[in-house]
């Protein structure tokens, strides 16, 4: 079927369905970032690859909602699908709820809701009606993923799944709570210490887990688990049941009993099977705060993984200079490589993201992912921006850095060593306990508010230990989000300055949050840098910055030489030593 043969077929089925309105959000019933081939139905209806945004049907129109991250990309992938783009102004929002005329019927499939999607549709006055129109049409759907699932052992966790549970019980008793409901996968791959490889670029296996004071119950394809990993889990006190049975479940839950949800990650199929006699408790999942502080066994271990990732860096950007001028290098064939470097490291296990990977003026789009057709090639001048991650056992990674490939313009360096500033700002900002990372946010962008610059995405999220590269409950950003820092926890710096049509710059580390002692004034939290990748001092303009800022870089580099040199050979230590010297490249 072509795509207007298949919206064609989704508006005859509303019509003898009574559905005014069709939503397929770009979820699955997990809510997570990246979705299995099963549950990809935008792509299958629309054509569109992107990973955010919303397809919203009437008889009249049919619109693609999403963030400019993907306007280009949807204005080519949506040509005669039947499908236009209709521009977000605010990422991440449904703005389309304004646009669905009073008193429509809504139709979606009701796995693939989340609560908090659900609820802003009823406080619009939109009931939604559980109506699967895909499925009909879908001819060869791909099956739900069936990879095997694997237990870590304790070098990986430091803390074995009953502790963890325990914590999670005491938490649940702060809370007044009798049980709560987990979908996230991350947060269920973490507490009972398991992985799998369901999902792209995250180690994840789908599930779902319900945990009371007396019972903690894993709901998974059993044939995922082995025979010995099924023993251990009981070890544990761990009950398995299949995936399917989760529904029963719930509606099982006794009167007066009250369950916890964070309506981010449950889906609105699961929580209108809570029966109306059991009190619901909705906010952050205790999971994802407990998670978020890592313990000494995985920070030690995450520091193992910055070493290995830290080497594939070198060699890549060893690699990428030395063989600019004698061989074609694209966007493309770079990531493809920096993959290769980083396959070599003993207990790698894939990419944490795909790679952005944008030269010149593709650098200047912050979420930008090369395909054939927008690939381009390497030149010996300007600026080249990769943001890449990997997953380790022990460690998950995620670095951006920017290659001078040669000669700079002024406005480039400029532009560079004021992203620079903003990064050592952020670093070595010392802050009270208690601080938010909205407050945070204002520290780092400041080098760049004072020039009358900005940028539209987030400074900084949380980073899971092998697990999702973007986690929370922590992140660094404008909104007012009521979440503190702490120490244990692991988050990314990445301030960027981009001017389309000409080039984009970001530079990004992953810290760690540590105490920074105590005045009479209160307890302090710092940060230290976990991120090993050399810092390319030829494209700063010394002048924008105070001896301090110069002090950081070389003391930063000159500990990046010293912790990868045991891992590397002569000639690579070689040519790290000399890379970090301080030589201007403007033109």
């Amino acid at each position: 079927m072509t795509y207007t043969e298949k919206l064609q077929a989704i508006r005859n089925q509303m019509k003898i369905e009574g559905i005014d309105v069709y939503l397929i959000p770009s979820s699955d019933p997990y809510q997570n970032e990246y979705l299995p081939e099963h549950y990809r139905c935008i792509e299958f209806a629309s054509g569109f690859t992107g990973s955010a945004g919303a397809l919203v049907i009437t008889q009249d129109l049919a619109g693609l909602w999403t963030d400019s991250r993907y306007f280009i990309q949807a204005e080519q992938q949506l040509k005669n699908s039947g499908y236009q783009l209709i521009e977000l102004q605010i990422p991440h929002t449904p703005e389309y709820i304004k646009w669905i005329p009073k008193g429509s019927k809504v139709g979606c499939i009701e796995e693939l809701l989340s609560v908090v999607l659900l609820e802003q549709l009823q406080a619009s006055g939109f009931y939604p009606i559980a109506a699967d129109l895909i499925s009909p049409i879908w001819n060869n759907r791909p099956p739900l993923p069936a990879h095997p699932a694997f237990l870590l052992e304790d070098q990986y966790t430091g803390q074995p799944a009953s502790e963890k549970l325990n914590l999670l019980r005491e938490q649940l008793e702060h809370l007044e709570t009798s049980a709560i409901l987990l979908s996230a996968l991350d947060e269920i791959a973490w507490l009972f210490n398991f992985r799998g490889n369901d999902i792209k670029c995250n180690p994840l296996t789908l599930a779902y887990a319900l945990i009371t004071p007396e019972y903690a119950c894993l709901f998974i394809d059993q044939r995922k688990l082995s025979k010995k990993d099924q023993e251990e889990l009981q070890h544990h006190r761990i009950t398995t049941a299949n995936s399917q049975d989760i529904i029963t479940t719930i509606k099982l839950l006794p009167a007066g009993s009250s369950l916890f949800i964070d309506p981010k990650r449950t889906n609105a199929k699961l929580f209108n099977s809570i029966p109306a006699s059991v009190k619901i408790r909705q906010g952050i999942s205790p999971v994802s705060h407990l998670k978020s502080i890592k313990n000494n066994t995985e920070i030690s271990n995450f520091k193992q993984a910055m070493i290995k990732d830290g080497v594939a860096l070198t060699r890549f950007m060893k690699w990428l200079k030395e063989n600019l001028n004698n061989i074609t290098i694209t966007e493309l064939s770079a990531a493809k490589r920096l993959e290769q470097f980083r396959a070599e490291q003993e207990g790698f296990t894939g990419t944490s993201f795909d790679s952005i990977s944008g030269y010149a003026a593709n650098a200047a789009l912050p979420h930008y992912t090369p395909n054939e057709q927008s690939d381009q090639t390497l030149q010996p001048k300007g600026l080249y921006l990769i943001d890449s991650g990997g997953q380790y056992y022990q460690g998950t990674t995620d670095v951006t850095r920017m290659l001078i490939l040669g000669p700079l313009n002024e406005r480039e360096t400029e532009d560079y060593t004021l992203v620079l500033k903003a990064l050592i700002e952020g670093t070595t900002a010392q802050y009270p306990t208690g601080t938010r990372g909205y407050q945070l946010d204002a520290i780092i962008r400041k080098p760049l508010w004072d020039k009358g610059i900005n940028y539209g995405h987030g400074t900084g999220h949380g980073v899971g230990c092998f697990l999702n590269v973007h986690e929370g409950p922590q992140s660094i950003s404008p909104n007012n989000l009521d979440v503190d820092f702490k120490a244990g926890m692991i988050t990314s710096i990445e301030p960027g300055i981009y001017r389309p049509g000409y080039h984009g710059v970001r530079i990004e580390n992953l810290v760690l949050t540590v105490p920074a002692g105590e005045t009479e004034f209160g307890s302090f939290l710092g940060s230290e840098t976990l991120t090993l990748a050399l810092i390319d001092p030829k494209g700063v303009v010394p002048e924008l910055l105070e001896p301090r800022h110069l002090q950081w870089l070389e003391a930063y580099n000159n500990y990046v030489i010293e912790t990868l040199g045991p891992f590397l050979s002569p000639a690579e230590n070689y040519w790290l030593k000399e890379e970090c010297k301080l030589k201007s490249n403007v033109s």
